[in-house]
């Protein structure tokens, strides 16, 4: 016997289950040897009987969309697999007979098993010498590749592909039960859905973006040809290769002749084809927050990756969340907004270079929503190339000694938004709207007054002697920023003026625990472990009203948009609209929002935060304004309040209207204890990143009023002050406590009818609020000197300026 004949009788049963596949018997009319052996088709239709009837066809993973909030704009691709599902109408017809032509002729005449394709390799594959034939129709590759994606575990995959006949069967079997409950268009659109075609592209659509820069709706005759016969072998015939693109061009061409084999297209349209010069763009669709279309937004794109994977309803690990980000095929519009965003990465940048080591960091939020529409810093969001470093050497002088490279020009780290080893920085006199809306709550109203020396002495312990104490004690004692801001003031002008020692004795009035429940309503997190220890009892935390805590300027934007917002609290969120693959909403884009400060507290908070941006309205009575400029830049209705840490490390500023909150810090991520002084309204400060944000956010937008707050809250329980004219002054202090006023003597005599020493009179005099503090104004008798420099009923005298309506930076 041949060694032809004996491989042929040996094969057999193979043989015989093909033909029994098939339900026919071909393949013992072929070759009659076949037919001797009962034993080959018994063990054949056992075979059979035991293969699997049904294909499990789990979805190939898809990439996921990031658009920016206007729906359009592209903002980044997160993908395992570069896979975008298409309907086959949405695939040019061109491309659809392409592949048939070169991987599968008689497509669209068999059932899922071509019985003359697999005669023809199984003749072939016994010839010795022969090249090995392939006998896969179409519907048996998307049979294999369907397997490989719905397996749970590597050995399946390995099963899926491994070169066996037990793989062979069962492909077979499983195409045809797929060729009878799909149509032909259903199993081709799958099959170009689901195929790799190399440099990163899996699926047609994404083949077409790739190699071509085109939907696969436009793809061409020769495109289509090129793109048909890479699947095959992607990296042999790879087009963008030096080595690779004269195979893919002879591949193409082979493709284009069988086309025209089949009727797809004329001979005179394969001739004109194969003539056009194959020309592709192989550019691989951008992947993560590092690139993103605008390279500034990676830092925007790094908290909404973060955001995703702490949200539950992704997963259970963050792993799962990760693995249903990149291969969900999610489409997502983001909150971020193109022009607010544009705005911050320019005010950012604006005199201060990315290789600054001083980090300029702005967040907008929108009030009412927590929508995230911005977040800029000047750096690039880029890992540092360890092999060729860009990074200058860290600012802090105990890693510098070790060269260890700081975080400028580039970082991935939530420099704005806060995370894993940034905690935050100190936002100085900001913190003081807790210690405000506190007081509001607890039922001090605006026009509260209070006595503000230059140095107050509270009752919080320090360590004894430390620069924050009284002299030889251990009581804290805070001062102002300058001697102008001691006097009598009310809410409103002691925010405006920023006045540190009213606001240390506002907080000790109404207890330190209330003013960090207020911060913790608004959103307040501390985060880093000494913030922590102190918020959980916060009895004894005197300077918390300076802001001594670390935050983020997404946390305090959000915490004033809260205000803005009448008192709604909402999370902080980086999308609008997320849709899955099959197009349905997820209600997990929607506003998470609470009311957390009444309306009336928000409303006069709001009404006291206008007064240091140089706002007001019809209830404000402010004085001197430390950001007073603010009002004029944006050109609407504006509230917030900057802030300055000792020695100036850092400075921060918040401005909002009721659309946009925007609070930057200017701080060194890298040295918190940094040498360098952090500036405000100079070109490269803090103040203009915030003002020209927020200006430039808001062209185009409607001015909105924040309504003014009514009622006790503005001007509280009126009394009747009682009259102490040539009183003594302890009898006049006397009458004066006893109506339940707060007397205080000025220091200042003035010229009176009284003899001197007694009291010339109050001021205020008439009425005032109860429990207000109200100047017993001394006497210097009949032609005295003249009136010194006393505070009045609206507040102390405004301190000298410096021509724009600020005075010195208030620290604290």
């Amino acid at each position: 016997m041949r060694k032809r004949d004996h491989n042929v009788f040996t094969n057999a049963a193979s043989l015989l289950i093909c033909g029994l596949l098939a339900g026919v018997v071909v393949a013992a009319a072929a070759f009659p040897a076949v037919a001797m052996s009962g034993l080959a088709a018994k063990a054949g239709a056992e075979t059979f009987g035991a293969l699997p009837k049904e294909l499990t066809v789990a979805r190939a993973p898809q990439i996921t969309y990031l658009l920016a909030s206007d729906g359009k704009t592209p903002l980044a691709t997160m993908y395992d697999e570069n896979r975008k599902d298409v309907k086959l109408k949405d695939i040019s017809p061109y491309m659809q007979k392409a592949i048939v032509a070169a991987e599968d002729h008689d497509f669209y005449k068999h059932n899922g098993v071509d019985l003359n394709g697999v005669a023809r390799a199984f003749v072939n594959n016994q010839s010795a010498g022969s090249s090995r034939q392939g006998a896969s129709t179409l519907t048996m590759q998307y049979v294999r590749l369907a397997i490989s994606y719905s397996a749970t575990h590597p050995a399946d995959v390995v099963a899926a592909t491994e070169d066996t006949s037990t793989r062979k069967l069962r492909e077979m079997s499983l195409a045809l039960q797929v060729d009878k409950e799909l149509s032909k268009d259903e199993i081709l659109e799958r099959y170009l859905n689901i195929a790799a075609f190399g440099n990163g592209a899996y699926g047609i659509y994404a083949a077409s973006q790739v190699y071509f820069g085109k939907p696969p709706s436009k793809l061409d005759i020769q495109e289509s040809a090129m793109l048909a016969g890479l699947v095959k072998a992607p990296t042999d015939f790879n087009p963008t290769t030096k080595a690779g693109y004269p195979d893919a061009v002879g591949r193409r061409d082979y493709v284009i002749d069988n086309m025209a084999q089949i009727g797809a297209i004329t001979q005179a349209e394969a001739d004109a084809a194969k003539k056009v010069k194959l020309v592709v763009k192989g550019k691989r669709t951008p992947n993560g927050c590092v690139q993103t279309t605008t390279r500034s937004w990676g830092f925007f794109c790094d908290y909404f990756y973060r955001w995703w994977l702490q949200q539950e309803t992704f997963g259970g690990t963050s792993y799962d969340r990760e693995r249903r980000l990149k291969s969900g095929g999610y489409s997502i519009v983001t909150s971020l907004d193109v022009q607010a965003q544009k705005a911050a990465d320019k005010a950012v940048r604006n005199h201060l270079s990315e290789s600054s080591k001083a980090a300029r960091m702005v967040a907008v939020i929108e009030p009412g929503t927590g929508r995230v529409r911005a977040v800029a810093v000047n750096r690039n969001f880029k890992l540092d190339d360890p092999a060729n470093p860009q990074n200058k050497i860290s600012s802090d002088p105990r890693k510098a000694k070790k060269k260890i490279r700081g975080n400028y020009p580039n970082t991935v780290n939530p420099l704005i938004t806060g995370g894993p080893g940034i905690a935050g920085y100190q936002a100085g006199s900001t913190f003081k709207i807790f210690t405000l809306v506190a007081a509001l709550e607890k039922g001090y109203p605006l026009s509260y007054t209070i006595n503000a020396p230059d140095q107050f002495k509270s009752d919080y312990p320090v360590e004894f002697n430390s620069p924050a104490a009284c002299k030889g004690t251990s009581k804290y004692c805070p001062t102002n920023a300058n001697k102008s801001m001691a006097g009598t003031h009310t809410m409103w002008s002691g925010f405006g003026f920023s006045v540190n020692t009213f606001f240390i004795d506002l907080q000790q009035r109404v207890g330190a625990e209330n003013a960090v429940k207020a911060a913790q309503k608004m959103g307040i997190s501390f985060r880093s472990s000494s913030d922590a220890q102190l918020a959980a009892n916060p009895h004894q935390w005197g300077a918390f009203s300076l802001g001594v805590s670390q935050t983020t300027p997404l946390e305090l934007a959000n915490a004033y948009a809260t205000l803005a917002a009448d008192g709604k609290y909402c999370e902080p969120i980086p999308v609008q609209e997320i849709r899955g693959p099959d197009g349905e909403k997820l209600d997990i884009a929607k506003p998470q929002c609470e009311q957390r400060i009444s309306t009336e507290v928000a409303r006069a908070a709001v009404d006291a935060a206008r007064c240091p941006v140089g706002d007001r309205s019809s209830t404000s009575k402010c004085g001197t304004a430390t950001a007073g400029n603010v009002r004029g830049i944006v050109k609407a209705p504006v509230a917030g309040k900057s802030g300055t840490t000792d020695s100036e490390k850092t400075s921060s500023l918040v401005a909002m209207t009721k659309q946009y909150a925007v609070a930057g810090i200017m701080a060194d991520p890298d040295w918190a204890q940094t040498t360098q002084k952090m500036g405000h309204d100079v070109p490269n400060g803090i103040n203009p990143a915030v003002y020209e944000t927020l200006r430039d956010a808001m062209r185009g937008k409607e001015r909105k009023d924040f309504t003014p707050p009514s009622g006790k809250i503005v001007l509280g329980d009126q009394r009747s002050i009682p009259g102490v004219k040539c009183e003594s002054v302890e009898t006049a202090k006397s009458r004066l406590k006893g109506a339940g006023f707060e007397p205080v003597v000025s220091s200042n005599k003035v010229p009176s009818e009284c003899p001197a020493g007694t009291a010339a009179g109050t001021s205020p005099d008439g009425r005032t609020i109860k429990g207000g503090v109200v100047m017993i104004e001394v006497s210097s008798g009949p032609g005295g000197p003249a009136p010194g420099n006393s505070a009045g009923p609206g507040g102390p005298p405004a301190p000298p300026g410096n021509g724009n309506g600020r005075p010195g930076r208030p620290r604290g």
